[in-house]
């Protein structure tokens, strides 16, 4: 029944590890990178939005160099440097042939963890969708230390489905799924078609860390899995060689391995990942215009719809949406710190350059970065 529901995915971020578009022997399978691109493609000119996360960097490199594996994390980061424009180059050729522009975002654990970079990294994801552009995510592997380092493409996929609030993430893998036991040590194994809660029998039959190419494996898979349900998002593990597997999985074919969310049902409102999950350290107090355009119209918050700032916090701090009453109605980003806020607020968006002489956002939160309570 729930796999129904993902007939009405629009917007999905599709994760493709290193094995989905490289040869047995690491090297890129430019096959591989078409049919992808023309699957992806497909989504987009039917109306969805649609965001990659590609491993494949260190393989692109690889190839280029007609070098071995890399085995230090200098000369990993070397590779990868030299194979994450050649990764794009690839990238940009097929979807082009099917009329598509794509845009490279390369992040780093900080990107989630530190406020501003954050909302930078959202509100461009945004505006990257805004334009039609499909986006292509990796992390930077040629800047990335362990205090910077997601460590995973899985992991990576979980945290951009959650801050572009998609409706569902796709991991494509070189394995149907999530069996019960490991089905390379057990013929006997079952594919497990939909996990509510993940077990620590499951982690425990899923120790695999990926090969000498892959960052990841069945566990860090797991892992990302435990964000997006907790986030309200459903996961599905599917595996990339299979023909039209995108098509088939929002046409709500029964394939692969579905981590249902744990809060409420598909379509629900979602808690955001920071909105909700931080705690407030400011509010913005809001007039009955804003606040019935923000219930019932889905629109940012404007300096025009506001008529207190109360706290101290700075741009990129979680705040409060209260209304005349008190009531605190959502929960959202701040675009400004509170100084700049004050001087804004119940002025025209014409008005707030002339006041602060320059303007690099027009709302004081904007729509992608509220949540309503």
């Amino acid at each position: 029944m729930y796999r129904e529901g993902i007939k009405g995915a629009s917007r999905v971020v599709i994760k493709v590890g290193s094995s989905s578009i490289t040869y047995p022997n690491g090297k890129i399978c430019l096959n591989k990178i078409d049919r992808l691109a023309a699957q992806i493609s497909d989504i987009h000119s039917g109306g969805g939005e649609a965001v990659l996360i590609s491993s494949g960097a260190v393989s692109a490199g690889m190839g280029r160099l007609d070098c071995p594996i890399p085995s230090s994390i200098p000369e990993k980061q070397a590779v990868a440097a030299v194979g994450q424009g050649l990764l794009m180059q690839m990238y940009e050729k097929f979807f082009s042939e099917y009329s598509k522009c794509v845009g490279q975002m390369l992040l780093t654990r900080d990107c989630f963890s530190d406020p501003k970079r954050y909302l930078y990294s959202r509100n461009t994801l945004f505006s990257l969708l805004k334009y039609g552009v499909i986006p292509i995510i990796n992390e930077n592997d040629t800047v990335s230390v362990d205090e910077l380092k997601i460590g995973d493409n899985d992991t990576l996929s979980a945290m951009v489905a959650c801050i572009a609030g998609a409706d569902l993430l796709i991991i494509l893998s070189d394995i149907d799924g999530l069996y019960n036991v490991d089905p390379v040590k057990n013929k006997d194994a079952e594919l497990i078609s939909e996990v509510r809660r993940i077990t620590d029998e499951m982690e425990a039959n899923s120790t695999t860390k990926g090969n000498s190419i892959s960052s990841g494996g069945m566990y860090t898979k797991l892992a990302a899995a435990r964000i997006t349900m907790a986030n309200g998002i459903p996961m599905i593990i599917a595996n990339g060689a299979e023909e039209n597997i995108l098509s088939r999985l929002l046409a709500g074919e029964k394939v692969g391995t579905i981590f249902l969310p744990h809060r409420g049902g598909y379509g629900e409102e979602r808690r955001q990942w920071l909105s909700v999950g931080s705690k407030p350290v400011g509010a913005y107090v809001i007039d009955e215009g804003a606040e019935e355009a923000i219930l019932y119209k889905g629109t940012n918050l404007l300096p025009s719809g506001a008529v207190e700032v109360m706290g101290d916090f700075g741009m990129g701090d979680v705040v409060s949406v209260r209304n005349g009453s008190g009531r605190i109605i959502a929960r959202g980003i701040s675009n400004f710190d509170d100084k700049d806020a004050r001087k804004i607020i119940g002025k025209r968006t014409a008005d707030v350059r002339k006041i602060l002489g320059h303007i690099d956002y027009e709302e004081l939160i904007n729509r992608y970065n509220m949540a309503l309570l």
